[in-house]
């Protein structure tokens, strides 16, 4: 049967990293995952609480497709918190995690054939989901002095859309203020239509991260529950949409995804109730990458990206290797310690990078270090 030229995507390299260290582990081995953004924790206690409560009277059918009012409201009290923003929560749509938000979004805003930027490196996936629907990705490529973020003067004149990410993946890297507010007042004079990935909001360590709707309502937000709240495999995030464009994107909803999981929106409702578990979590993730940042430069990893928040560690490792698929998969059959390489996020200079994921628990983490320096100890005779 015929395939489509739009649906050759490429594979989701951490996903294929992943693979090999489960067919590893399949066979016997102990391997130490640094290679998926996968926190270790699972879903708050109030979340599941709440679900097994309304599992009892609830038939869990569908819900409106904008997704359940009540949990709205909630993430509008949840941006007046970490933001001092008051929010309608007629503009958040809950989505089927934040892949069904960048679905929607893009299906709303781009027609096929226009050319939407993303810094590189960058998450992958942006780039794959614009192609297959038949959108050009335009990748920018950023500076290490510039935090592997995107500046204005970088941004070409032709674009119909930017997608930001701050905190960043894989660099771990935010925008301060005027950094973000420079990009979108760039973007909104030039007709650039301006999404913002704020799903690592939460998971930071010095300063806080700055929502784009603290500068503008002209944007696309989009976030979820997956990290900060620990709840990956739930499939339940949500996006703040200008009122503009509400309809539209509701019905695009309504036939793409009928509504996100009700079930995961009921647990939703739970991990909002939870900050004060979470703030534990990101405490554990503090402590791993310190760690990090303090060992790994012993071992000969001295080229690190400045991690501000998500719990990612990006390397340059030129200095160590031309091929940074074939470095990482020395490291995972040698020691037992999977990470990314790093043409998931840059197919330009991602041979000469590695991403290390501290998702893991702190114990995990400081095994897999012990392994990382046992590996290069041995590498460097």
């Amino acid at each position: 049967m015929r395939q489509s030229k739009r649906g050759q995507v490429e594979p989701f390299i951490a996903m294929d990293v992943l693979r090999m260290a489960a067919e590893a582990e399949a066979a016997g081995r102990d391997i130490v995952h640094m290679e998926v953004g996968q926190p270790s924790t699972s879903a708050p206690k109030a979340a599941k609480r709440r679900l097994a409560e309304a599992l009892e009277h609830q038939p869990m059918g569908y819900t409106v497709a904008l997704g359940l009012p009540y949990l709205r409201e909630g993430i509008a009290r949840l941006y007046k918190r970490w933001y001092n923003v008051d929010l309608d929560p007629a503009r958040v749509v809950i989505t089927s995690g934040s892949s069904g938000a960048f679905q929607l979004a893009f299906t709303a805003l781009f027609d096929a054939g226009d050319k939407v930027g993303l810094g590189e490196p960058g998450y992958p996936s942006y780039r794959q989901i614009l192609k297959a629907l038949s959108i050009e990705p335009v990748g920018i490529p950023t500076e290490a002095q510039n935090r592997y973020q995107p500046t204005p003067e970088e941004i070409p004149d032709d674009l119909q859309g930017l997608i930001v990410a701050s905190p960043g993946n894989p660099s771990g890297t935010m925008l301060g203020k005027p950094e973000l507010e420079a990009l979108i007042e760039h973007c909104a004079a030039r007709d650039i239509a301006f999404i913002s990935d704020e799903i690592y909001h939460g998971l930071q360590y010095d300063a806080r991260a700055v929502s784009a709707l603290e500068i503008t309502d002209d944007v696309f937000v989009i976030n979820s529950f997956s990290k900060y709240f620990s709840m990956t495999g739930w499939r339940v995030g949500w996006m703040v949409v200008p009122e503009s464009h509400l309809r539209t994107v509701e019905r695009l909803a309504q036939h793409m995804f009928i509504c996100a999981p009700h079930a995961s929106q009921v647990a939703a409702l739970g991990a909002l109730e939870s900050i004060e578990e979470m703030e534990g979590h990101v405490s554990r993730y503090a402590e791993s990458r310190a760690l990090l940042l303090e060992e790994l430069p012993k071992m000969g990893f001295t080229r690190i990206a400045p991690p501000d928040g998500a719990f990612y560690l990006y390397a340059d490792v030129s200095e160590l290797t031309e091929d940074s698929a074939a470095f990482a998969g020395e490291i995972l059959e040698s020691v037992g310690v999977a990470v990314t390489p790093g043409m998931d996020f840059d197919p330009h200079r991602g041979k000469q990078t590695i991403r290390i994921s501290y998702a893991q628990s702190p114990e995990r983490v400081a095994e897999g270090v012990r392994r990382l320096r046992e590996f290069m100890a041995k590498r460097n005779g």
